[in-house]
């Protein structure tokens, strides 16, 4: 019981700090979200950038130059698929009129035989809820025209986030080490450029999957006639970023506009496609292409983005697998840290992001061997260190002050 205790009071405390967190998190949401949105946008620019500057073109202009040119290509594909959007939605608006009626015309034959009276009757119902409600739908209206004003200020915020972030990122570690001291700056940064480097990874990873799911499919829903095929292979691409969720919602929505517009045979045949590209994808390109820092469980990227889309919507559910991965590669760095001083990992056994990296993780493995050392000049044997579980591991972490402790026990 008594352990119990503890871990219960452990756990209330673990909830209430992350409860407080949610609650600040959903407080200053409205500015963190373009941070958050600029930041994973610039893990992809900044290798333009980086290829200009090199090459000697100054840094405000290669970050300009690339954001033009980036604004260049979404605009320009959305303006080359907007007119067959505009011509072929009153077509599909149209046949959805056409399966109505004849749903409406199944409904009223056997096995169901439900009369026109009362399917008109159950019409007029609905009616008349949504002439009471009507003020509700007026009001949600409002909020949605707000929501897109907020929306565009949210898309200005990044991009000019995003432009000064791929323009004075290469400043930002420099600074960093200067102002958080030597020790927590070499481990900051190199933690960070992990961090950085598993982000940028994931984007890209997710863009060419998203891409090659996009061609495939639009392919295959242009030679089998289904309206909106650029639209929606639009929206495939940009759901593949929302891992497992977007495949399976922009996949359903296909499949329905198919079974609307040209029915059920085409719709069968376009569930079959999207199955066989998103099989492709999960077996065969995304393990090729996935980097082995980013390699987290099904079940794990689940969760995230449930929770994320749950507390946060849509931003939510786009950017909880890149914060899930950045807190992932924090705590492989912790772990790593931690083994170092214990004497169960090496320096020359790991791979480093910064040559800042290569120095803490020599210090750290100098730090345990000292620790270590001054733990055999006290003569700690195996009685105290079975008073004791893991002394030795406790005082590669903690320090002196165990230490200590040990000493005034041996000579007892």
């Amino acid at each position: 019981m008594a352990v119990t205790a503890k871990w219960s009071l452990r756990f209330i405390i673990v909830v209430v700090a992350a409860a407080i967190l949610l609650w600040l998190l959903a407080k200053v949401w409205v500015g963190i979200l373009p941070v958050m949105l600029a930041l994973i946008v610039a893990t992809v620019l900044s290798g333009p950038v980086s290829w200009m500057r090199r090459r000697g073109v100054p840094s405000g202009l290669a970050a300009a130059l690339t954001l033009l040119v980036s604004l260049l290509v979404v605009l320009g594909t959305l303006a080359a698929i907007a007119p067959s959007i505009i011509a072929q939605t009153g077509d599909v608006v149209d046949r959805a009129s056409e399966g109505i009626t004849t749903v409406r015309q199944w409904l009223g034959g056997p096995p169901v035989n439900l009369d026109n009276e009362q399917l008109d009757s159950a019409i007029q119902e609905a009616t008349g809820w949504l002439q009471e409600r009507a003020s509700d739908i007026a009001s949600g209206v409002f909020t949605g025209v707000s929501a897109a004003t907020s929306a565009l200020v949210t898309l200005g915020l990044v991009l000019v986030l995003t432009f000064f972030f791929i323009k004075d990122g290469p400043d930002f570690l420099p600074w960093l080490r200067r102002n958080a001291g030597r020790a927590a700056g070499e481990h900051l940064t190199e933690m960070l450029t992990r961090v950085w480097l598993t982000l940028g990874g994931f984007i890209r990873t997710q863009a060419i999957v998203s891409a090659v799911d996009a061609f495939f499919i639009g392919l295959g829903l242009v030679i089998l006639g289904v309206p909106l095929a650029p639209a929606l292979a639009i929206l495939t691409f940009m759901a593949g970023f929302i891992p497992i969720v977007g495949a399976f919602v922009a996949g359903a929505l296909a499949v329905l506009v198919a079974l609307v517009s040209n029915g059920w045979v085409t719709a069968l045949w376009v569930l079959g496609i999207v199955l066989l590209v998103q099989q492709l994808e999960g077996n065969v390109l995304q393990p090729l292409l996935q980097s082995r820092s980013m390699k987290m469980h099904p079940v794990l990227i689940l969760l995230a983005v449930a929770a994320g889309g749950t507390l946060f919507g849509i931003p939510g559910a786009f950017l909880a697998v890149p914060v899930a991965a950045s807190v992932v590669v924090s705590i492989r760095y912790l772990s790593e840290q931690i083994d170092l001083r214990t004497g169960d990992l090496q320096a020359a056994d790991l791979t480093f992001a910064t040559p800042e990296g290569a120095l803490t993780a020599r210090a750290g493995q100098e730090a345990g061997e000292r620790t270590r050392e001054q733990l055999e000049e006290a003569g700690v044997d195996d009685s105290i260190v079975g008073q004791d579980p893991h002394p030795r591991a406790a005082a590669a972490t903690t320090g002196s002050p165990l230490l200590a402790r040990l000493r005034r026990r041996k000579k007892r």
